[in-house]
C-alpha cells in the first residue's frame, strides 16, 4: 500500500507539474499578449500626436492659425491634411482661451453634430493640455512623455461616455518653449473613437483573435478582458479576445501520448507491485526456511541447540505457571566416535538419521527431540509424573538405540547413557536444567553406560569431586607421582614365573588409593588417558630391563591406541629405554577393532614390524568375532576373569574357556587366564590346555623390587604363601 500511494502521487505530481506548466504558459501568453495591445494603443495614440504636432509646430501655422486666424488656410493645410494622413474622426482647433474655432469630421465631411455635447469633455482635454493636473488624472496618457506635457499629449480617456483616443498640440513655433505655448498659444485635436475598424486593425496587427471592444456583453468562457484604466482608477474601455493557449494547445496535442505513457507507467506500477509481492512473499519463505535452518539441525532435520534452548525456557515458564512437571532427558550415543572415526564420516551420517527415526518414533507426539550436535540429542517430555516413569521412558530410549543397526552393509551396535532433570515449580533456570542433565548423564556412563539417572542433589558434590579429581590427576602424571606395579604371569604348572603385566596405581595424598577402575576412566573421559599411557609405558619399560627373562605386558586403552602417533610413541619409548621389543606384549580389547579395521590393522602390522608381540584382552566378553582372530596378528588370547570365576559353579562358563583354549590352539596363539584364585581353578585351567595364568594365586600386583626378590627366590614360595592367605 505505501508503495501504490507513492505511484499514485508520482502520477498526480507529474500530472499537476503538465497542467501548471501549461497554466503558467497560458498566463505568460495572455500578458504578452496584453503588452502588445496596450503598446499598439500607445502606438496609435503617439502616430496621431506626431501627425498633429506636423501641423502645430511650424511658423506657417503660428501665423495663420495663432497670430491671425486664416480660415481657408486652416480648411486647406490643417483639416485636408489631416484627412489624408490621419485615421481619425473629427479635428479641432481651439483658440487660446479654450474657445472651438473649427471643427471637421472625417473625410472633409461637416463638423460632427457631437461636438457640441462633447464640448465638457473636451475642455478638460484642453485643460489637462494646458496643465490641469486634476483634469489630466480622467484620462491615460498613451505617449512617452507621461511626465510633462511639452506642449501636447496624446491620451485615451471617455468622450461621450464611449473610449476614444485623442491627441493635442499646442500651436506654436519650434523655438518657443512648451510652457509659452500651453499658456498663450491655440490647440489643435485629433479624436479617434475606438470602433469595430480600429479593434479589426489591431487584431490583424497583432494577431489576436476577435478582439472586441466590451460593452454590454459577455466575454466568453475562454475570452480575455483587459480593463484599461484612467490615472484615478476609473475604467476608460474594456477590451475583450481570444488569447492564444499554447500551454493548453500542447497539452491537448500530447494529452493522447501522457495518457498512454501514463498507463504505462501505472501498468508498470502494478507489474512492480505484483513482483514485490512476489518477491515479499518469496523473502518471507525464505526467511522462513533460515528460520527453519537456524533452529534445526541441517544431518537429520531435529531441532538443534538454539531450538532447545527456546523450547526448554518456554516449557519452564509453562511449568511455573501451573503446568504439569516436564523432564528433560539428555542422551549420549555410547560407542559413536569409534564409528565415525573407523567407518567414515558417512557412516556416522547415515547412523544418526537412523537415531533420529528411532527416538522419533520411541516418543509421543508431544514431546520435543532435538540434536545437540555430534552424538548428543535431548528430549522434552511433559510426562514426568513420577520417577518410574521417567525411568521407564528412559529405558524404552535405551532400548531403541541399543537394538542393532544395518549401515551400508555394516552391522552396528551403539549405547546410550542418559541424564535425566525434572522440571518442577522450583527449578532453576534452562542453563541449571542442562547442568543438572549433564551431571545425571555423567553418573550414567561412569556407573556402566547404557543406562539412565536422574539427577539429584548429591551429584553436585560428585561432580565438584570429579573435577577436583581429575585436576590431581593431571598433576599426578606431569608430576611422575603415579606408579607401576606388577602382577605375575606363571606357566600352566605355576611354579615358573614366564612374564609380569604392569598395572597403574594411584595413592592420592589426602584420599589414599584411588581404584585402576575409577581414575583410568577418569583419564579416558579428560582426554588425558594418552599422557597416562606413556607413562605407565615408560616406566614399565625402564623397570623391565632388569628382568631380561620375564615377558612384559602392557594395557593399552582403545582411545590410546586410536590416536595416529601411538605406534611412533611406542618406537620412540622403546628407543629411548633400549627396551628388547620382543619382550613387551601390548594388550588390546576388541573395542580397539570395532569399526576401525583398516587403521587398526595398519597400527598391528607396524608394531609386529618392530618386533612388539599383540595380545587380546578380555577375549569372550565382546563381539568375539572370529573374523578378527583371521585378520589380525594376535599372539595371544587372554580369557577374562569372569569366566574363570564362573567355570566351578556353570557348566557354560567351563565349556566356554575350553572352546577358547581349542581355538586359541588351532589359530597358534597362545592362551592366558586371568583372575585365577583357587586350586581348583588353578587344575582346571591347566587339564583344559592353557598356557598361562595370572591371578591372586600367584600373587596380587606388587612393586619391582618384589619381582626381583621373585625372581630370586621363585614361584613356590610365593605361591604358597598365596594358599596359606586364602
Amino acid at each position: 500500500m505505501p508503495i501504490g500511494a507513492i505511484v499514485a502521487v508520482a502520477i498526480v505530481c507529474i500530472v499537476v507539474a503538465v497542467l501548471s506548466s501549461a497554466h503558467r504558459a497560458d498566463e505568460v501568453a495572455v500578458s504578452h499578449e496584453r503588452h502588445m495591445f496596450n503598446s499598439a494603443l500607445s502606438v496609435f495614440g503617439e502616430r496621431m500626436l506626431h501627425d498633429v504636432e506636423a501641423i502645430a509646430r511650424n511658423d506657417t501655422a503660428r501665423r495663420n492659425l495663432r497670430t491671425h486666424f486664416d480660415a481657408d488656410w486652416t480648411e486647406r493645410h490643417l483639416g485636408g491634411w489631416l484627412d489624408r494622413v490621419v485615421d481619425h474622426d473629427a479635428v479641432l482647433l481651439f483658440d487660446a482661451d479654450g474657445k472651438l474655432l473649427y471643427s471637421r469630421g472625417a473625410d472633409g465631411l461637416q463638423p460632427p453634430q457631437w461636438v457640441t455635447a462633447a464640448e465638457p469633455d473636451l475642455a478638460a482635454v484642453f485643460a489637462a493640455l494646458r496643465g490641469d493636473g486634476l483634469a489630466a488624472k480622467s484620462a491615460l496618457r498613451l505617449d512617452r512623455n507621461s511626465t510633462e506635457l511639452r506642449g501636447g499629449a496624446a491620451m485615451l480617456r471617455r468622450l461621450l461616455g464611449r473610449p476614444a483616443v485623442i491627441a493635442a498640440a499646442a500651436v506654436a513655433a519650434p523655438q518657443e518653449s512648451a510652457a509659452d505655448a500651453m499658456a498663450h498659444a491655440p490647440a489643435i485635436m485629433s479624436v479617434k473613437f475606438i470602433d469595430a475598424d480600429l479593434m479589426a486593425t489591431l487584431a490583424d496587427q497583432l494577431r489576436i483573435s476577435n478582439l472586441r471592444l466590451l460593452r454590454d456583453g459577455q466575454a466568453g468562457d475562454r475570452d480575455f478582458v483587459d480593463a484599461v484604466r484612467a490615472t484615478d482608477g476609473s475604467t476608460i474601455a474594456r477590451f475583450v479576445w481570444r488569447p492564444k493557449q499554447p500551454g493548453s494547445d500542447i497539452v491537448h496535442s500530447v494529452a493522447p501520448f501522457i495518457t498512454v505513457a501514463l498507463a504505462g507507467f501505472a501498468l508498470l506500477a502494478a507489474f512492480v507491485l505484483r513482483y514485490m509481492r512476489r518477491t515479499a512473499a518469496t523473502i518471507a519463505a525464505g526467511e522462513t526456511r533460515l528460520r527453519f535452518l537456524a533452529m534445526h539441525d541441517p544431518l537429520c532435520g531435529l531441532p538443534n541447540r538454539i531450538y532447545f534452548g527456546e523450547r526448554l525456557e518456554a516449557t519452564i515458564a509453562d511449568v511455573r505457571s501451573g503446568g504439569g512437571n516436564a523432564a528433560v532427558f539428555y542422551i549420549d550415543l555410547d560407542h559413536f566416535k569409534d564409528v565415525n572415526d573407523t567407518l567414515g564420516h558417512n557412516i556416522g551420517d547415515e547412523l544418526i538419521r537412523n537415531v533420529t527415526l528411532r527416538l522419533s518414533n520411541t516418543l509421543r507426539g508431544g514431546d520435543l527431540v532435538a540434536r545437540l550436535g555430534g552424538d548428543e540429542f535431548a528430549v522434552i517430555s511433559q510426562m514426568a509424573d513420577g520417577p518410574e516413569r521417567v525411568m521407564a521412558m528412559a529405558q524404552r530410549i535405551i532400548k531403541a538405540i541399543c537394538a542393532p543397526y544395518s549401515v551400508a552393509g555394516h552391522n552396528i551396535v551403539i549405547g546410550a547413557s542418559i541424564g535425566i532433570a525434572i522440571v518442577d515449580k522450583n527449578c532453576a533456570g534452562a542453563a541449571d536444567i542442562m547442568r543438572y542433565a549433564d551431571m545425571a548423564l555423567y553418573r550414567a556412563k561412569n556407573e556402566g553406560r547404557n543406562r539412565a539417572c536422574i539427577y539429584d542433589a548429591d551429584m553436585d558434590a560428585a561432580l565438584s569431586h570429579r573435577k577436583l579429581l581429575e585436576t590431581d590427576l593431571r598433576e599426578a602424571i606431569a608430576g611422575n607421582s603415579l606408579h607401576v606395579a606388577y602382577q605375575p604371569i606363571v606357566d600352566k604348572s605355576g611354579e615358573r614365573l614366564t612374564g609380569v603385566e604392569a598395572l597403574c596405581r594411584w595413592t592420592h595424598p589426602t584420599r589414599g588409593e584411588i581404584p585402576p577402575s575409577e581414575f583410568i576412566a577418569l583419564a579416558e573421559h579428560s582426554g588425558c588417558i594418552a599422557e597416562l599411557g606413556a607413562f605407565v609405558l615408560r616406566q614399565a619399560c625402564l623397570d623391565g630391563k632388569a628382568w631380561p627373562d620375564l615377558s612384559l605386558a602392557v594395557n593399552v586403552s582403545p582411545l590410546q591406541f586410536r590416536r595416529v602417533e601411538f605406534v611412533d610413541q611406542v618406537e620412540r619409548i622403546l628407543e629411548e629405554t633400549g627396551f628388547d621389543p620382543a619382550r613387551l606384549e601390548l594388550e588390546l580389547t576388541e573395542s580397539v577393532l570395532l569399526g576401525n579395521v583398516d587403521s587398526a590393522e595398519a597400527a598391528m602390522l607396524r608394531l609386529k614390524a618392530l618386533g612388539v608381540r599383540i595380545a587380546l584382552d578380555d577375549f569372550g566378553t565382546g563381539y568375539s568375532s572370529l573374523q578378527y582372530l583371521r585378520r589380525f596378528p594376535f599372539d595371544k588370547l587372554k580369557i577374562d576373569r569372569s569366566f574363570v570365576h564362573s567355570i566351578e559353579k556353570a557348566a557354560d562358563a567351563a565349556a566356554i574357556v575350553h572352546a577358547v583354549v581349542g581355538l586359541g590352539r588351532g589359530l597358534g596363539m597362545k592362551v592366558t587366564a586371568e583372575g585365577v584364585e583357587t586350586a581348583d581353578q588353578h587344575l582346571f585351567l591347566r587339564a583344559a590346555g592353557v598356557h598361562f595364568m595370572q591371578g591372586y594365586r600367584f600373587g596380587a600386583p606388587m612393586p619391582a623390587a618384589e619381582i626381583a626378590r621373585l625372581r630370586t627366590e621363585g614361584m613356590a614360595a610365593l605361591t604358597a604363601a598365596a594358599a596359606l592367605a586364602s
